[in-house]
């Protein structure tokens, strides 16, 4: 009897599927090594649902520096040390710049977020204009605005102590609200404000789950109804709400400035561009809204750390305000006072390693087959740079879970010099990323860093919370952080007072000094002099077309 030709095809097309998925889960030769693979999953089954960055460090002890984790149908290149993501992220950066696809990251974020998007023309063009209002020469102008929010901060940790995470969040969304809208956010209870935190901790927590990572690793199942993925559902909804945020702003700062009402921010350069490359307002407003975050969350989060460290590390602060008593006085520290202040450089240095926000720092994407260490790193891989393990190297960082500023006592490079130093090992932490992904506002956040630890420590004393049922001490857990893509501790009571009333004086009258610069509404009468955004001014073949 013949076989039927159509058979003969279903049969070889089986034949063919099967041998694809029977590769499918395994580590092909040649790959860097990592933890033995199952069929079909790979590695998914010993993803960790919590605390992802303890068991990464773990496999980076077990399988080395560089090592691979099989997923599905995905490969993940984890690189755990200086040198590796030097070479790499760095000094390979024109092909390991891309980001690989995150499926439930793209829908709340509409396609528009620049922490996602892929390396191309369009990334290309919005990293330049944010270099042009984030640079060195830039960051200097905006010192007037981190003056006075900090002074702001400290009021309110007097008057209002255990909302200090609060005072955090204002003081590092205000200064970015005005760099990118030409506003202040002037109250911890601000709406908008407490909506971009709560988004952007979802953000992190969803993208973060398990159910995004199969998503991503096996495509065929985002053709699921969202009756069947709920998250998906959420995952719009977070978009909707995050999109008339980000681009109400954009709009409403878009109308004053055209209408000459807006103060000098980063919108008159990027309302501009939009006129001249015709880009959409989703772009747009994604863009001010990308820097919103990274200027509010990154810094805000460093510095709940730095406050759970001094609860944790007492003798810090003893350390810390014995030589600010003895550079600054009776008078609050500036950025003057950075060469002569080592200990509180060491502070913020050390904020930076010990509580490392993007802990396991977001995946770039190789886009060509590539080879390092004999070991191929086949084109599409995910590569993540291993924060944490590198932060926590004992042979790196000796005792490495202590806060100890003394290891930065001859350090005095910034961030960024810090990233750019062609010595992997001098490089002091990796919070802001690597190659052409570094982060643009490292000088700003690094001059934030050093006003808030400085002026807080000169201002208060950290006390430990007490139990009222057992008359204890409460000591936070170190460990006991949030879960996602970005992390920081999680609530923890602190006794924040101020060392004398003396001080407590002198905040009072910085501020009061403040407020004579603002208006009934506590925004500026008048921006400082110096900025470097003119007033906008329409463009003609724009407002003709």
């Amino acid at each position: 009897m013949a076989v039927s030709p159509v058979l003969i095809a279903a049969l070889s097309a089986l034949v063919l599927l099967l041998h694809r998925l029977s590769k499918v889960g395994r580590r092909p030769k040649g790959y860097p090594p990592g933890p033995p693979t199952l069929p079909i999953i790979g590695n998914l089954h010993q993803m960790p649902k919590e605390k992802g960055h303890l068991q990464f460090q773990k496999w980076a002890e077990e399988y080395g520096p560089v090592y691979s984790l099989i997923l599905g149908t995905k490969v993940m290149i984890v690189l755990s040390s200086d040198q590796a993501i030097k070479d790499l992220l760095d000094k390979r950066s024109g092909i390991y710049s891309s980001r690989p696809e995150m499926y439930l990251g793209q829908i709340i974020s509409g396609g528009f977020r620049v922490l996602l998007m892929e390396y191309g023309e369009t990334w290309r063009m919005i990293r330049k204009l944010v270099h042009n209002n984030l640079n060195i020469k830039a960051a200097r102008t905006y010192v007037p605005y981190q003056d006075l929010e900090n002074k702001a901060m400290l009021l309110g940790f007097l008057e209002q102590p255990n909302d200090f995470v609060g005072h955090i969040r204002r003081y590092t969304n205000s200064l970015t609200t005005q760099m990118v809208f030409g506003f202040r956010t002037t109250s911890t209870e601000d709406p908008k404000l407490k909506q971009l935190y709560h988004g952007f901790e979802e953000f992190c927590r969803v993208t973060g789950t398990q159910t995004a990572a199969l998503l991503d690793v096996f495509p065929i199942l985002r053709h699921l109804p969202d009756a069947v993925l709920p998250l998906r559902r959420y995952a719009k909804e977070l978009h909707r709400k995050e999109y008339d945020l980000y681009i109400g702003h954009y709009l409403e700062t878009k109308k004053k400035l055209k209408e000459g009402k807006a103060k000098p921010c980063f919108c008159v350069d990027l309302v501009r561009a939009q006129e001249q490359e015709g880009f959409s307002d989703g772009i747009a407003g994604y863009t001010s809204g990308s820097l919103l975050e990274a200027g509010s969350d990154t810094t805000s989060a460093t510095l709940v750390g730095f406050v759970q460290a001094m609860l944790i590390f007492p003798e810090v602060v003893k350390e810390a305000q014995a030589e600010l008593d003895r550079v600054c006085g009776d008078r609050l520290p500036d950025l003057n006072d950075l060469r002569d202040l080592p200990y509180i450089r060491g502070c913020m240095k050390e904020s930076l390693r010990w509580m490392p926000t993007d802990i396991l720092g977001v995946p770039h994407a190789v886009i060509r087959d590539d080879e390092y260490m004999g070991y191929k790193i086949p084109k599409g891989a995910g590569v993540m740079w291993n924060v944490w393990a590198v932060a926590m190297d004992p042979k790196r960082h000796p005792n490495p879970r202590k806060f100890d500023p003394t290891r930065w006592a001859h350090d005095t490079q910034t961030s960024a010099e810090a990233a750019l130093n062609a010595d992997a090992t001098k490089r002091d932490h990796f919070v802001f990323g690597a190659g052409r992904r570094l982060c643009q506002g490292m000088h700003i956040a690094d001059r934030s860093l050093f006003l808030a630890i400085s002026r807080l420590l000169w201002a208060f004393d950290f006390r430990r919370a007490v139990d009222e049922k057992t008359g204890q001490e409460i000591v936070p857990d170190m460990d006991d952080i949030t879960e996602g893509l970005f992390v920081l501790p999680k609530p923890f009571p602190a006794n924040i007072v101020p060392r004398s009333e003396a001080k407590a004086a002198r905040v009072r009258e910085e501020w009061a000094k403040m407020e004579e610069l603002l208006d009934a509404d506590l925004q500026w009468k008048s921006v400082p002099e110096g900025l470097i955004w003119k007033d906008y001014e329409p463009d003609e073949l724009a407002s003709k077309a």
